[in-house]
């Protein structure tokens, strides 16, 4: 399968891909309860602002607005025998924006957990799950996306029902889990074991690491076990803006464009290749984001303790320490005895 994202990386080093889709979306009058999706065709102008803020902040890459896009989240709205044309209509979106800019800008496809359990603990078989992906992810490819963009996964299998779906389709993919509980995703994948989620597929993902989560101290440590575990992978992290905080009844994040700054420069000497923003990331906090880039050449190897100095504390264990509070060795521990 082609390759859109070595290419740039061979000529950049390392890529800023884009911030949060569903808070801006909210900024710009999208309500609680509503599908983001369905502003694909109800308002194009909107989602095209939002593909352009990004792009003139400095993206490399814009994810299209399609993560609820399989027709099990699409269900909720009544909108599912419509997965096709919604999801072809996002990529279309952010591709007019992407061939408008005047440089290279990678358009994915966002797609995001269905939101049902897999068998055996839900409803949902492996075979059902690549179908859904397949469908949500054909409709994304005919609309331009270059790249079937995973993310915010708990599950391994539904991991790679989706890499399947991709492969099956002919779109490169990448995929990205979200590590916000004790250090591992929901479904307990730690992050030094993403490597291996979709090892014996046809085709091997295009970049592989975190996302979303609790706050840009954790998934930095998430990271640093990624890339420990691979350290010549190209590692994607794309954490939220700080941490979430209730003000009345609305969300705000933590993080300011100074904080996300920083973030960038831990994460270019973490080894990560692709940085960008989860939550509550605004075009803003993207532009602070570029200039670090731009700016920062690569150091030491951070440590957790540095992180934690530098932009605040750690929300949840790391996964190392939520495997020993369970009876099991940490992977630094197995290295020392076994390498």
């Amino acid at each position: 399968m082609p390759n859109p994202i070595e290419a740039l990386l061979a000529e950049k080093g390392v890529l800023l891909a884009d911030g949060a889709t569903g808070t801006n979306l909210f900024a710009m009058g999208l309500l609680s309860g509503e599908a983001p999706e369905l502003w694909n065709e109800t308002e194009p102008d909107k989602i095209a602002a939002l593909h352009r803020g990004f792009v003139e902040a400095g993206s490399d890459i814009i994810l299209t607005n399609s993560f609820g896009g399989t027709r099990h989240r699409l269900k909720l709205h009544q909108a599912e025998d419509r997965v096709f044309e919604l999801n072809r209509r996002a990529a279309e979106l952010a591709r007019a924006v992407a061939d408008a800019a005047g440089r290279r800008v990678i358009v994915a496809g966002s797609v995001g957990p269905t939101g049902e359990l897999l068998q055996p603990l839900g409803a949902m078989s492996y075979a059902e799950a690549v179908e859904a992906f397949a469908e949500q992810i054909e409709g994304l490819k005919a609309g331009g996306a270059e790249v079937a963009w995973i993310e915010t996964m708990s599950s391994p299998e539904e991991i790679r029902a989706a890499a399947e779906a991709a492969i099956r389709v002919g779109l490169p993919y990448s995929f990205t889990a979200s590590f916000d509980t004790a250090g591992r995703t929901m479904m307990g994948l730690a992050p030094c074991d993403i490597h291996g989620v979709v090892a014996d597929l046809a085709e091997a993902p295009l970049g592989v690491g975190a996302n979303c989560g609790v706050g840009a101290s954790d998934i930095l440590a998430s990271l640093f076990d990624i890339t420990e575990a691979d350290p010549a992978a190209t590692v994607i992290v794309k954490g939220n803006c700080g941490i979430p905080e209730f003000r009345g009844s609305e969300i705000h994040y933590s993080g300011t464009p100074e904080l996300m700054a920083d973030y960038v420069r831990l994460a270019v000497d973490g080894g990560a290749k692709i940085i960008g923003g989860c939550c509550g990331t605004s075009f803003e906090h993207l532009a602070a984001m570029r200039t670090a880039l731009d700016a920062h050449q690569r150091g030491e190897r951070p440590s957790v303790d540095a992180v934690v100095a530098r932009i605040g504390p750690l929300r949840n264990k790391t996964a190392d320490q939520s495997g020993q509070a369970a009876g099991g060795e940490s992977r630094r521990e197995r290295r020392r005895v076994r390498g």
